[in-house]
């Protein structure tokens, strides 16, 4: 592992530098909050940030994108037949993303990137893709990322950890990627990465948020889908989506034609497991018909049937997204610990 000195003042013409060979993605403010966008030729990443409300997993997973075309049209050659649509996959790299959000995508991998199905769509943008990650000095009040195997130093998924050093930063190099991209940009000035244990002891003990799930690979599957609470749970719940939009290892898509006369289109877009028609069935059924059932069913996934199949914990970062942004004020952490405390009556 390389130890980079980046002096903040050779920060912006490495960026430049590295716009010549990558398509780069960052941190940008909007409004009164950031979120992680293509940059513009020029444009620098906006490091001076808390937390975006989205996290930057459409690098690799847009929520909306062309599969294929096709023409029902039979006068023309080829009609009635699926053509891929042509994809830009040429090297980029997401500058200054949290290593929570980093370790999302680790988490996600593993359900695009099995034994048995590669997805190409995800697989080759995460391929293409360096993660250079930020280490967070500051995490917010509802930063629960240490109690979930994670942490703001979390190096998991990172091709490259920066860690803000005052007049300079200190870039890890994780992988060979990551030195790669540091080559690139033309940063070789050997570093010092001693002062970075103690910054990540200080910015752990800051955070003092927890979610309680010691218990839940214990738990009978059966026993929590029938527990009692689940309605209280989900009782002021709009099914608004936000939660599942803002998570970022959320990965739910649907697969849809557009059509524009005998022209069309297939495309893959994010969907969302707290929509009704989510499970509705070509018949007309609907197995989670009730909106208890599909707040169920999104808790479940992250804190059981995840749990389980993969024995990697849950499927949480403790980013605290859905805490903020939820407009009831559902808290993954009060339904972790309803699930994690129940006890099914004998």
């Amino acid at each position: 592992m390389k130890v980079i000195k980046i002096d903040k003042e050779k920060w912006a013409g490495g960026v430049e530098t590295l716009s010549g060979s990558y398509r780069l993605f960052g941190p940008v403010k909007e409004d009164d909050s950031h979120n992680f966008k293509e940059l513009a030729k020029g444009e620098l990443p906006d490091l001076n940030y808390g937390n975006t409300k989205m996290s930057p997993k459409s690098v690799v997973f847009p929520p909306s994108e062309a599969m294929f075309t096709y023409s029902l049209d039979e006068t023309k050659e080829g009609h009635h037949i699926l053509n891929d649509v042509k994809k830009d996959y040429s090297p980029r790299a997401v500058l200054g993303m949290r290593p929570c959000d980093a370790k999302a995508v680790a988490l996600v991998r593993m359900n695009f990137d099995t034994k048995e199905y590669r997805d190409p769509y995800w697989m080759d943008a995460y391929e293409a893709t360096t993660f250079v990650g930020l280490a967070c000095d500051n995490p917010c009040a509802t930063c629960f990322c240490t109690s979930t195997d994670c942490g703001p130093y979390h190096e998991e998924g990172l091709d490259v950890l920066l860690v803000d050093d005052g007049a300079s930063y200190i870039a890890k190099a994780l992988t060979e990627k990551g030195e790669k991209l540091l080559d690139a940009a033309g940063f070789k000035d050997a570093g010092d990465d001693s002062a970075v244990a103690a910054k990540k002891a200080a910015a752990e003990a800051k955070i003092t948020a927890t979610i309680e799930t010691d218990k839940l690979s214990e738990k009978v599957i059966m026993d929590l889908y029938d527990a009692p609470f689940w309605k209280e749970v989900a009782f002021s719940c709009i099914n608004c989506c936000t939660c599942t939009y803002a998570c970022p290892t959320c990965w739910c898509f649907d697969i849809q034609d557009e059509n524009k006369g005998l022209e069309g289109v297939r495309m893959r877009n994010w969907d969302s497991c707290m929509t009704p028609l989510f499970t509705m069935h070509g018949s007309g059924h609907n197995p989670r018909e009730h909106k208890h059932q599909r707040v169920r069913q999104r808790f479940m996934h992250k804190l059981k049937y995840f749990v389980d199949k993969y024995q990697k914990g849950i499927m949480c970062v403790g980013c605290g997204r859905c805490v903020q942004q939820c407009p009831v004020n559902i808290d993954i952490r009060t339904v972790s610990k309803k699930m994690n405390d129940y006890v099914a009556a004998s």
